[in-house]
């Protein structure tokens, strides 16, 4: 058996692998190293191959489609550092918990470290930013070695999707002749050749055990005050879960813009949006002391909601992480739960709907408010729900009477027109908090995605295109402009494999969110230092990737750009064209109205 031969069947056997443990989709930057892998995975009928140009966004790409999906999808590219432009992409699927399988080739042992072309120290490249790394050992074709490849396979699929799910890294040295060649003589590709049979992973999800499960609802029906917080999640179950529980037993939910339970179908009596606008204000905030916190989901984007959970140092705040996570940026976690989420809420969830605990044991009063406890619980949701009401019907109120575009309204304007089935990828910087703060919640069917991992302004194009390659309805993004030029090679693959986005880009010539952070009052190294501004034109690199570029002056402008955007399909962008400073001022004025609004609804002002 030639050289060629055996490094078919050994990729053979590792694709057949990947395939067999569920990995669907792979994308791939081309390079002659990865060539075994690349036309392998090309030929398999089970695996749908992407090609991209660029490594960072070929790597993104993939990303999103994995975030948009919920599996794990596989990313290829070639040696040296074609594998370091992985880098940004493998950083943000650790933080965000997306499941990822980077496959890089490599130069065999004896030219590594020896002047050979492309070739760098890909062994741990990745370091701490994988959940596993292994250097695959160079192909045979002996029967022991094609089970190693299959294991290998499928121990990544299986590592890169348990929880919390992660990229994974498997690095491929292949010695020339790098092009497979599949076996011509009899017998040379049958069973003999190829492993015996299939190891097939078995998932399962840590769930609370009936003793810890009687614990946490005897905690939370003993609380007059419980408040619940879901942080970014895409998960849309556990969105109805905890959305539909707080409802039942009386306990605002603060859901992050992220967090799937602010659009959608399910209960949304008790789902409180406008937080990040009231609790700006210590004074409102002070009016809102919970005895219990659940905290869901990973960290949420508001600052204000954040800076509200660390000052209630004093009250029981568990956090619900499974897989042996410790999401608490603001270090006031007095539990963490290492427990799937999905589970614990659908156990509790039983204590609502019957008195008897798991195995019909008696559990009296175990979440059945009555009396008193019952009213203290219908106060409490009120208390918040007022304060919500008045929050949102300041906001939308003062973005109507707005002169002139502004940031805030376009956000809000481009959910109103968003349809049911869409998603919407938030660019990082203002776009999240701006749909975090001014965005309705509602019952269309919505779903709210983000780069929240690493909360970096890199490859968000790229990622939002990788969703839009999977997803049935609409997609949009909403993005800055610094972070949109830092993506602009991302545009090709809306060309290249035919996608449809609809970009609305908020143009305010540079780093917009500094001039709401302190370094503004700094003025004399600002410019050059935060702000960055670029003066670019995106027209022409828009129109040089096949797409639609509309400038708008007016929000009917924007109105008629985003519908014509979403109906046409392609790839449209929508530019909304703003002034630094005016914009930071008007945020101010936004928020502090806002608040002085709600202290006035509320008898404080």
């Amino acid at each position: 058996m030639n050289p060629a031969e055996v490094t078919y069947l050994y990729v053979r056997e590792l694709v057949d692998a990947l395939a067999a443990s569920g990995l669907r989709h792979v994308c791939l930057a081309p390079g002659s190293r990865s060539t075994p892998l690349a036309m392998v995975l090309a030929d398999h009928p089970g695996v749908r191959l992407w090609t991209h140009v660029d490594e960072r966004s070929c790597a993104f790409f993939a990303l999103g489609m994995a975030r948009g999906l919920g599996e794990p999808v596989a990313v290829v590219c070639t040696s040296g550092t074609a594998a370091a432009n992985f880098y940004p992409a493998v950083i943000e699927a650790r933080y965000a918990r997306v499941p990822l399988v980077v496959l890089t080739a490599d130069r065999p042992p004896e030219l590594r470290d020896v002047g050979a072309s492309q070739a760098i120290d890909q062994l741990g490249l990745y370091g701490p930013h994988v959940k596993w790394f292994a250097d695959a050992a160079l192909p045979e074709a002996s029967g022991r070695m094609l089970r190693y490849a299959r294991v290998l396979a499928t121990r990544a699929v299986r590592t890169a999707a348990a929880e919390p799910a992660g990229p994974v890294h498997l690095n491929f040295p292949f010695r020339e002749p790098l092009v497979p060649q599949a076996p011509q003589a009899a017998g040379r590709d049958g069973p003999a050749a190829r492993s015996t049979g299939s190891l097939r992973p078995v998932e399962g999800r840590r769930a609370a055990d009936p003793a810890v499960l009687d614990d946490i609802a005897r905690w939370i029906a003993g609380s007059p005050r419980p408040l619940f917080v879901l942080g970014p999640q895409e998960d849309p179950r556990l969105a109805a879960l905890t959305s539909g529980f707080a409802a039942r037993v009386g306990a605002p939910l603060l859901a992050d813009p992220l967090s799937q339970a602010r659009w959608g179908r399910h209960e949304l009596r008790a789902v409180v949006d406008s937080y990040d606008l009231f609790l700006r204000d210590e004074a409102l905030a002070d009016r809102l002391r919970p005895t219990a916190i659940l905290r869901l989901g990973a960290a949420p984007v508001s600052k204000a909601l954040l800076g509200y959970l660390e000052r209630l140092l004093d009250v029981p705040q568990v956090v619900v992480d499974p897989g042996g996570g410790w999401r608490d940026p603001a270090l006031s976690a007095t539990q963490v739960w290492p427990v799937d989420p999905v589970a614990l809420l659908e156990g509790l969830s039983r204590y609502v709907e019957t008195p008897e605990g798991p195995g019909n044991q008696p559990r009296a009063g175990v979440l059945q408010l009555q009396g008193r406890r019952q009213e203290e619980r219908r106060a409490w949701l009120e208390r918040w729900l007022a304060l919500h009401r008045a929050a949102r019907q300041a906001a939308r109120r003062l973005l109507s009477e707005s002169e002139g575009l502004s940031e805030a309204r376009a956000i809000a304007e481009l959910v109103r027109l968003l349809p049911d089935g869409s998603t919407l990828y938030a660019g990082n910087s203002m776009p999240v908090r701006d749909l975090d703060g001014f965005a309705e919640a509602g019952p269309r069917e919505i779903r709210a995605l983000g780069n929240r991992g690493a909360s970096g302004i890199d490859g968000v194009v790229s990622s939002a295109l990788g969703v839009a390659a999977v997803s049935k309805g609409p997609v949009a993004l909403a993005i800055g402009d610094l972070s949109f030029y830092h993506d602009l090679n991302g545009l090709l693959a809306a060309r290249l494999h035919s996608l449809s986005l609809t970009v609305l880009l908020l143009h305010n010539d540079g780093g917009g969110i500094f001039s709401l952070l302190p370094q503004a009052d700094h003025p004399q190294h600002f410019e050059q230092l935060f702000g960055t501004p670029t003066g670019l034109d995106f027209r022409p690199a828009v129109e040089m990737y096949g797409g639609r570029f509309t400038r708008v002056a007016s929000w009917g402008e924007f109105q008629r750009a985003v519908r014509q955007g979403l109906e046409a399909g392609g790839l449209s962008v929508v530019e909304v064209r703003t002034e630094r400073s005016a914009n930071a001022a008007h945020h101010r004025r936004l928020w502090d109205q806002v608040v002085q609004e709600v202290r006035g609804a509320v008898g404080l002002s």
